[in-house]
């Protein structure tokens, strides 16, 4: 067992399940998968034999671990033949939105998603996005400037916004 109590633990659950699943679900297209590599992330947590410095380094780790993991069981061989995104369907997310516009969201590339979801739904300035990642800031602006011109291709090309 870690540094943490079973308090402490079901305290940061409740405080990052959302986040963490919402990041896992925009990764892995998949309801389950997405449920099984947040449930990993929380067991990570667990793990952990330092405590976090502050809320701020909580909520980057988390996001850091569940990038890092839902990357981990995508390349897995067992993943490489499937691949549905009917379950994007029945998101739910906090903030309201558009089914045709989270469409065309979930059909970017991985690292537009990402970045996306970070920037827009949790509104996280891209230099604290590029400190998580581990990426260089204007890789992640450049990201954010490539996935909206494809997001408005996309959705020009589905007849959104036009009169």
């Amino acid at each position: 067992m870690g540094v943490y109590s079973r308090e402490e633990i079901e305290a940061i659950y409740r405080r990052n399940f959302k986040l963490v699943y919402q990041i896992c679900l925009v990764m892995m297209k998949s309801v389950p998968d997405a449920e099984d590599a947040a449930q990993t992330v929380f067991g990570r947590v667990m793990e952990r034999d330092t405590p976090f410095r502050d809320p701020e380094h909580e909520k980057a780790w988390l996001i850091v671990t569940a990038r890092n993991e839902c990357r981990d069981q995508l390349k897995h061989w067992w993943r490489r033949c499937r691949e549905d995104a009917s379950a994007l369907d029945a998101l739910v997310w906090e903030q309201p939105q558009d089914g045709l516009v989270w469409d065309q969201v979930a059909a970017l590339p991985d690292k537009h998603r990402l970045v996306l979801f970070l920037h827009y739904y949790q509104g996280y300035a891209t230099d604290e996005i590029a400190q998580m990642l581990g990426d260089n800031p204007s890789t992640v602006r450049s990201r954010l400037v490539q996935a909206r011109k494809k997001l408005k291709l996309r959705l020009e090309a589905e007849g959104y916004g036009t009169t």
